[in-house]
């Protein structure tokens, strides 16, 4: 019995065998197939550009050797991966010889695009994979036609359509051409929020970047639907809810749903707010040497009592770690420990410090600058590769960046590096322009209507210098300079340049002469510390007085001709604000001293300080304090009209230009003072409008003095008396450049001062 099966088994095995073979089934990755035919010869046709020889080795068959099923499939699927062809099929017409087939895919001639306004040619090629001279295939194609309707997605036309066509050409090549038709723009006409009790709808929506369709959208883009964005708005919204008290925020959904006639999104946030909470018990659990709680407490702004607010958390924490690390801890790792306390509805806050692992930077890797070089950037790190890892000074290095005003955004972000303790910082930039070819034509208070031409590059062949000309023409002004800039001169971190400039002025309205002014200055100067910076300068300047009026005082025309004035000076700068564009948090110091008498006509010596200190206390409204004051002593001779202050109109609001101050009273001539102090303080704030307008609103109070003239007589008025003015002021930051005007009121003021109640400035370059 037992051999009847086996020899049943052995039959069953061996006609499974038979059929197999009979039938060509491939066999397994490495089984072997005894008796192998040759093949002596291996033929190719159909082929049109590539080499046979190159097709050959694609095979990976020889001549000679024997060749199974299994490597024929091979050498097909080989040659289809290989991408050159659309058909390839191999036969054996007879024994020892092997046919290869292959119908090559044609070559792309050209790529052209139609129906595309929105969307340059340019911008589209850079979205395509198939190029001209590359080769077609149906997959590219598809792959193509899904990135550029993506691409228009991401513009906000949903609704757009794209038909390729392949047109067929001599000598096996195709064009293709991509029929568009790009559509209108599919914005947001709804924005609803379900669950929120705390705050209404027409809050979050101020919150969220994303807004409904409105006329004033054409200012952004913020109406069209972009799902990036959709993200971005759920980050925001947690950040809000987070700050107002609301641990257990969260975003249950964001849905973005098509109109009907797909013309529209609608956007629906579903969110859970939860409780409020305040901050209950702050505490420190600090495992440093020398570091208590007592020392950490004035670092932090979570105190007991307040409400909660993770922002204030992570200020706190920044805080500390910049102070430890200026202490010398270069690592450090601090764990904030919240625990809620859902009966009293506060959460108790431990910061747990200690210290952290080591870890250095191995790389500092650069992309994004395709003109800047990279030395330029690598310079403004306050890190080097090897150096310990710090935060602060990461942070640092990125303002510093943002400060060059090369790029549209600066991304830095942190990654592991090839070992536990290595870090590796990765700097991504995206560039904008740097050089202008600037008209421009506005209208100022202080000069009349205006017209400027210059050439202006901030980064000169990638390398951060500055090349500059200007060409000013007002009704009471021309101006005409230039000037270059290297801000890191022998590799050094030293800043050096040089300045050349003719100025007229037309001050009759206010001292009866006119001015032209003529000369130069050099100029150098280097960081002290990380914000302390010290600069020296060397100037020469000839200035001429004339076409001095017949009723002109006779201080004034004591003055015509023309004088020369040789000086050096140096400033210290002290600068911690946070954008030195737009700053909204910081203060900023400066002392400048100069001493004319090298040469020249003109023996004095000046002292200048200017301070201001920002604060914001919510988002746009910006508390700003600012402080100068002057004095200029004569070394010899009087000072000279041309070498004293004058104040007022930018300087002091509410007063005409050169409006306080010694005064001739019976040619009403400004004469101008040796001392003088301002100060401002003015309180910025938003106007309810949408951010696109642009609009931002201030209040204001202006205050100061101009006083001690050399010059006496009976005529001379001069009181070192105080004024001030108060008003309001309304800025645009407009498509056609910033306007700004300011309503004020003198009420502190001498009889002889010249006052004004608007300012207007406006300017714009095209």
């Amino acid at each position: 019995m037992k051999l009847t099966k086996r020899r049943d088994i052995h039959l069953l095995f061996t006609s499974a065998f038979c059929l197999a073979a009979a039938f060509g089934v491939p066999k397994p990755l490495g089984a072997q197939e005894p008796d192998k035919p040759i093949v002596q010869t291996i033929t190719v046709t159909g082929n049109q550009r590539i080499e046979p020889q190159t097709i050959r080795s694609y095979l990976g068959l020889r001549e000679g050797g024997p060749v199974s099923r299994y490597d024929i499939d091979r050498a097909m699927k080989s040659l289809f991966a290989a991408g050159f062809f659309a058909d390839v099929s191999i036969t054996q017409p007879q024994p020892g010889v092997l046919a290869v087939k292959v119908v090559e895919n044609p070559t792309i001639n050209r790529i052209a695009f139609e129906g595309n306004d929105h969307l340059s040619d340019e911008d589209l090629e850079k979205e395509t994979q198939l190029k001209a001279r590359s080769t077609y295939t149906r997959p590219k194609i598809q792959a193509d036609l899904a990135r550029l309707l993506e691409v228009y997605r991401r513009s906000g036309r949903y609704s757009a359509t794209i038909e390729p066509k392949v047109i067929s050409r001599e000598q096996n090549r195709v064009d293709i051409v991509f029929e568009i038709d790009e559509g209108e723009v599919t914005r947001v006409s709804e924005v609803h929020f379900i669950g929120n009790g705390a705050y209404s709808s027409s809050t979050l929506k101020d919150v969220i970047r994303t807004s409904e369709e409105c006329w004033y959208c054409f200012l952004s883009d913020n109406d069209k639907y972009d799902p990036d964005r959709l993200e971005f708005d759920k980050e925001l919204l947690r950040k809000f809810y987070t700050s107002q008290g609301y641990a257990d925020f969260r975003v249950e959904t964001a849905l973005a749903e098509l109109t009907q006639g797909k013309d529209g999104f609608i956007l629906t946030f579903t969110v859970e707010e939860g409780p409020k909470y305040n901050f209950g018990a702050v505490k420190f659990d600090a495992k440093l040497p020398g570091t208590t709680g007592e020392t950490l407490k004035p670092l932090v702004t979570t105190e007991a009592g307040n409400v909660y607010n993770a922002e204030e958390v992570e200020h706190s924490i920044d805080a500390i770690v910049e102070e430890l690390g200026n202490e010398g801890f270069a690592f450090v790792d601090i764990e904030p420990i919240i625990t809620r306390n859902e009966k009293d509805l506060t959460t108790d806050l431990t910061y747990e410090i200690e210290e952290g692992p080591r870890v250095y930077i191995e790389q500092i890797n650069i992309t994004g600058n395709l003109r800047t070089l990279d030395e330029v950037i690598r310079r403004e790190f306050r890190l080097a590769e090897g150096d310990p890892f710090n935060t602060a000074k990461l942070r640092r290095s990125e303002e510093r960046l943002r400060n060059l005003g090369f790029f549209e955004k600066v991304n830095i972000a942190q990654a592991r590096g090839s070992a536990p303790d290595k870090v590796v910082i990765n700097v991504d930039v995206e560039e904008k322009s740097t050089g202008e070819l600037t008209l421009g034509a506005g209208f100022s208070t202080t000069d009349g209507v205006l017209t400027d031409v210059g050439v202006r590059e901030k980064n000169l062949l990638g390398k951060g210098q500055e090349l500059r000309f200007k060409a000013l023409f007002a009704a009471e002004r021309q101006q005409f300079d230039i000037g270059f800039t290297e801000p890191y001169f022998l590799d050094r971190e030293l800043e050096t340049g040089f300045d050349l400039f003719k100025i007229t002025q037309d001050l009759r309205s206010e001292s009866s002469f006119d001015r032209e002014s003529v000369g130069g200055r050099l100029r150098t100067s280097y960081a002290l510390t990380e914000h302390l910076k010290h600069a020296l300068k060397y100037s020469y300047e000839t200035v001429d007085i004339t076409n001095i009026r017949i009723d002109a005082s006779r201080f004034v025309r004591d003055q015509e001709g023309e004088h020369t004035t040789s000086l050096v000076g140096h400033s210290l700068t002290y600068d911690k604000r946070n954008n030195v564009f737009d700053p909204t948090d910081g203060y900023f110091l400066r002392l400048s001293q100069d001493v004319a008498g090298l040469g020249g006509d003109s023996d004095f010596f000046r002292n200048e300080v200017d301070s201001s200190v920002y604060y914001s206390f919510a988002s746009e409204w910006t508390l700003m304090l600012a402080a100068s004051g002057g004095h200029v002593l004569a070394l010899k001779d009087d000072i000279r009209i041309n070498d004293r202050f004058f104040i007022g109109g930018r300087t002091l609001r509410g007063f005409d230009n050169a409006g306080i101050g010694p005064r001739d009273s019976i040619s009403r001539d400004a004469l101008g003072g040796n001392l003088y102090y301002t100060a401002t303080i003015e309180q910025g704030f938003p106007l309810g409008l949408p951010d696109e307008l642009g609009f931002t609103g201030a209040v204001f109070v202006d205050a100061g003095s101009l006083f001690d003239i050399d010059e006496t007589g009976p005529e001379v008025l001069d009181e070192s008396s105080l004024r001030a003015a108060a008003g309001i002021g309304l800025a645009w930051k407009s498509p056609f450049g910033p306007i700004r005007i300011d309503f004020s009121h003198a009420f502190m003021k001498e009889t002889f001062d010249e006052t004004e109640t608007v300012r207007f400035n406006f300017g714009t370059r095209f």
